[in-house]
């Protein structure tokens, strides 16, 4: 199989240095080195995606919840992007800013001078005194070098997604993913020069995720990963984890809710309630997945450091 280069950008160097013995490898950055992890089908470091950065302990997508993950060891950020009345991005998961600011109104009916008279709330509906939206700008800024990131609720963005991260010089460190098929995701991706990294959904009980996941088998696209959801476990499931790490991609588990990850006992919160977080999570490491999005960074990082699985 090959790998289609205008769905992954990545530079030469990174590559070479997945290739390169272990203790010769030189990075620049942090960044450089997780991607050469996730490039490096050998690699069992796993890598840890915060969903909305540590929104139990500040607003949602807020820069201090950015810079709290960075401090805690994560790989990828997860963020959200709305587009203001006035064209400028920021981020926030919902269409209105009611839940997470003391304001209320759609973003898109929204300035963005309008917006910064508002003050983000936290988990538990407390309104900060200080800490605002972020733009998108500002979150980039933050990660550069620093953490991946992942735009979701962005397509609808991607031209003006590009162009900034091209601008900020962040382009090989964001990823956007996506449920179109292989066709649909070239044509977009040939209107740039340069392109954020892309990665599949595929959720695997469903017969749109069984004929997307096909697309790529029966073209010999290998993308860099898949994000993989499902329902209940079965002979599908684990058919498509295989042809996943036979092909050289990896494989993608979100543990935020049951709804992803197979049902009720398998998400970040039967971790947390567990005697030991190894039942739950231990399962994914064993079914060969090496990225993991949760809503409990601290708790995962600290169990796959227990196993040697995150440094």
């Amino acid at each position: 199989m090959k790998r289609i280069n205008v769905l992954f950008v990545l530079a030469a160097a990174l590559l070479i240095a997945a290739c390169a013995p272990k203790q010769e490898q030189q990075y620049a950055n942090r960044v450089e080195k997780i991607l050469a992890e996730i490039n490096d089908p050998n690699s069992d470091y796993v890598v840890v995606i915060s969903h909305r950065g540590d929104w139990r302990n500040y607003p949602e997508n807020s820069i201090p919840a950015i810079e709290s993950v960075i401090r805690m060891g994560v790989d990828m950020m997860e963020l959200d992007v709305k587009m203001t009345k006035d064209s400028v991005l920021v981020l926030m998961h919902d269409k209105t800013i009611d839940r997470m600011t003391n304001g209320k109104g759609l973003v898109s009916d929204i300035t963005y001078d309008s917006l910064m008279t508002f003050n983000m709330r936290r988990a538990h509906n407390v309104v900060t005194d200080t800490i605002k939206v972020p733009t998108l700008r500002e979150a980039l800024l933050c990660c550069k070098d620093r953490i991946l990131v992942n735009v979701d609720h962005a397509y609808p963005y991607y031209k003006e997604i590009v162009e900034l991260a091209n601008e900020l010089g962040v382009t090989g460190q964001v990823l956007m993913k996506g449920k179109s098929n292989i066709d649909k995701v070239n044509e977009d991706m040939s209107k740039h020069e340069n392109n954020l990294l892309y990665m599949p959904i595929i959720d695997i009980n469903k017969p749109k995720g069984q004929a997307l996941f096909a697309e790529y088998q029966e073209k010999g696209v290998v993308p860099m990963a898949y994000e993989v959801c499902w329902q209940y476990p079965g002979e599908e499931l684990d058919n498509c984890v295989a042809k996943i790490l036979e092909t050289g991609s990896k494989a993608w588990v979100n543990t935020l809710w049951p709804s992803l990850c197979g049902g009720y006992g398998n998400d970040d919160d039967a971790a947390y309630e567990a005697a030991d977080p190894a039942d739950v999570y231990g399962q994914y490491l064993d079914m060969g997945f090496t990225m993991i999005q949760t809503d409990r960074p601290e708790l995962l990082i600290d169990y796959l450091r227990s196993v040697g699985r995150h440094d």
